[in-house]
């Protein structure tokens, strides 16, 4: 994509559509939808209007701070690349075009298990905070295999995702016969041949992507599909609060509970020693119809922000969106489809972009908000369109 194009898109939406048309339809889907009926996916948005940002004014600030610290490590922004899989199929070495974005603009990197690269490439591929985010496919050894890689590999903190234990029933890639693999129909050879520059670039040099980080459980060379398949099969689905407490045991850094939607479950991961929890429904793609992240945030915030790190992801779009969790005591937003659709459209110049145009939105915001820092941003610069 031509430098001119990529700056026509003004915000994360028109970064969406540009990815639309670049992408065959089976592919942007996948990106795209949500579990069911998609109720939590457009919840996730929609949640957003229901809270009004409440501006001081006549404040004298000229110089305005996006920077935080988290974990110890100086951020320029309080937003990080969410952890998400398969992004090689959206633009080549998908997981490295994101590490080197969040290296060059001085943000943190949350990398997943189900990455397309090895941990230990994207490690070096970004020298800001770098947190990994492990699937318990298999069993404790399999864990523990992880962590000592990501440890050795000098990632900062580990994030346990605990809100996808079983498949997410995404019903457009069943429609399309998408599941972690692409069912050549006529149709769907038709869709290719409709979006060359992808298919050209993307997927004849290099065909379906493999989870790289869980080869050495199948034999050598074993395929894209094979691996997606194991991982099906060893989900931990029993996954429970005794397990964290062992993964606390074995891992020595920071520790993040991915998926946490109660006050209790927060409180009981505070508990057991984790030092944070992600405010999660997945994106809308694993269960339908429970609330948008924003909505329990507050609670959340409440029952452990004094001793836990609260980070928050789920539908972020806007400056304002991230001005508002913020507000509502969030320390850090992770952001997932919005980084993607500029790697879908341009590689790393696409998330630098998607990334610049989320900044300089919360800047502005900062500005007619009248604070100097998102550090000052509190509950008086929000208020709810709906009774408490």
């Amino acid at each position: 994509m031509n430098a001119a194009k990529l700056e026509s898109a003004h915000n994360i939406d028109d970064l969406a559509e540009l990815a639309r048309h670049r992408l065959p339809r089976i592919v942007f889907d996948f990106l795209e939808g949500g579990a069911e009926d998609e109720l939590t996916l457009r919840e996730n948005r929609e949640a957003f209007n229901r809270w009004r940002l409440m501006p001081e004014i006549l404040k004298g600030n000229v110089k305005r701070s996006l920077e935080i610290e988290l974990f110890g490590h100086r951020l320029a922004a309080p937003f990080l690349v969410a952890p998400t899989g398969l992004s090689s199929i959206f633009w080549p070495q998908g997981d490295l075009h994101m590490a080197r974005a969040c290296a060059s603009m001085g943000l943190g990197l949350c990398l997943s298990t189900a990455a397309n690269a090895p941990l230990e490439q994207v490690a070096q591929a970004s020298d800001r905070l770098r947190l990994f985010q492990l699937y318990t496919w298999g069993g404790r050894e399999e864990w523990r295999s992880l962590m000592r890689r990501a440890e050795q590999a000098g990632y900062h903190g580990l994030i346990l995702t605990a809100d996808s234990l079983i498949a997410g029933n995404r019903e457009r890639d069943k429609r399309n016969r998408f599941a972690h693999a692409v069912t050549l129909s006529p149709s769907t050879i038709l869709d290719g041949l409709m979006h060359p520059r992808w298919l050209f670039s993307t997927w004849l040099p290099r065909g379906m992507p493999r989870l790289e980080n869980i080869v050495d459980r199948l034999p050598a060379g074993s395929s894209a599909y094979e691996l997606a398949m194991y991982a099906r099969k060893q989900r931990s689905e029993g996954l429970c609060w005794e397990d964290v407490a062992w993964i606390r045991g074995h891992w020595r850094g920071p520790l993040l509970i991915k998926g946490v939607m109660r006050a209790e479950d927060a409180r009981i991961a505070q508990r057991l020693g984790a030092d944070g929890v992600v405010v999660s429904n997945h994106g809308g793609r694993a269960l339908d119809s429970v609330p948008a992240s924003i909505q329990v945030l507050p609670e959340i915030v409440a029952a452990v922000k004094d001793s836990m790190t609260v980070l928050v992801d789920g539908g972020f779009r806007r400056g304002t969106d991230m001005a508002k969790a913020l507000a509502l005591g969030a320390d850090a937003i992770l952001l997932g489809r919005a980084p993607l659709y500029g790697l879908a459209c341009a590689g790393e110049e696409g998330v630098v972009r998607a990334m610049s145009l989320l900044a300089a939105e919360l800047e502005r915001t900062l500005a007619q908000l009248g604070c100097a820092s998102v550090r000052d941003l509190n509950l008086e610069h929000v208020r709810p369109t709906f009774a408490c």
